[in-house]
């Protein structure tokens, strides 16, 4: 993923210490806990009904203004390459965001206080990482995580990469004393070839007991996921850091996209 972004602070750090520059892209490598969507706001989204309620911030958020106008306009690095390779790195991204998707597989019913799985799976995204959470709400600045409205998650999730092996590097850095529950992951190892028309799949299993009252309730997944890195046109290798984006880790070339609002009924 092109980065879960963080507070200016953050950022700052980054631009005095260029060693964690390898962060901006790959994800949150240090930062083993929740993370809910208002934190990427440097990504751009598919569309605004991810948006609901922002007003004309909404228009200003799309990929096709946040992104692709400034790529077209060849703005910032982008004005490196021709107008043709312009037109054709917009294509190329517009096909990562087509092959890159986030479903869940649960069952539909589940009795009060019942422990079951819920499968997460995901396609596409750049790469190197992508994240995924578990959230109330498809809304980029509203959302919460899915616990607070009463799921609760049993254990650390289980992430299965691109190559069919579980991960457990990430996770583990988190103390096992803190728990690790999280309703937030990164998955490694993703590379999508948007030339080739080749898309990584992931999938996370998360272990989630249900709430103690009968009821509707919400879940959502949220994959949190790059798109330069796809394209040969879309970053620059650095001898030290290897492949760049080329907008740059102050660049729009995140995304956030959210699956449909499943109602999970308990009983």
């Amino acid at each position: 993923m092109n980065a879960v972004r963080f507070p200016a602070s953050l950022v700052f750090a980054i631009v005095v210490a260029p060693a964690l520059v390898l962060a901006y892209p790959g994800g949150t490598p240090d930062f083993q806990t929740d993370v809910i969507p208002y934190c990427a706001a440097c990504h751009s989204s598919i569309d605004e009904a991810s948006l609901q309620g922002a007003g004309e911030r909404a228009g200003k958020e799309v990929a096709e203004r946040k992104h692709f106008a400034p790529i077209l306009a060849g703005e910032k690095a982008y004005g490196n390459l021709s107008e043709e390779e312009r037109q054709t790195l917009v294509g190329h991204l517009k096909a990562v965001d087509a092959n890159s998707t986030i479903k869940l597989e649960f069952p539909p019913q589940v009795a009060k206080g019942e422990t079951f799985q819920l499968t997460v799976r995901v396609t596409g995204g750049a790469g190197p990482v992508v994240g995924v959470a578990l959230v109330d709400r498809p809304h980029r600045w509203f959302a919460r995580s899915a616990t607070v409205v009463g799921w609760e998650i049993i254990g650390a999730p289980t992430i299965i990469g691109p190559d069919g092996s579980p991960q457990t590097e990430w996770m583990a850095k988190r103390p096992e004393r803190l728990g690790r529950n999280l309703s937030f992951v990164n998955v490694t190892g993703v590379e999508s070839d948007a030339v080739a028309g080749t898309w990584s799949k992931s999938k996370i299993i998360f272990t989630l007991k249900a709430p103690d009252k009968a009821g509707d309730y919400p879940l959502v997944g949220a994959y949190f996921y790059g798109t330069e890195k796809a394209s040969p046109l879309g970053y620059e290798t650095h001898p030290i850091y290897g492949k760049m984006v080329r907008g740059t880790y102050t660049g729009k070339s995140g995304r956030v996209k959210f699956s449909p609002t499943h109602i999970i009924n308990v009983r």
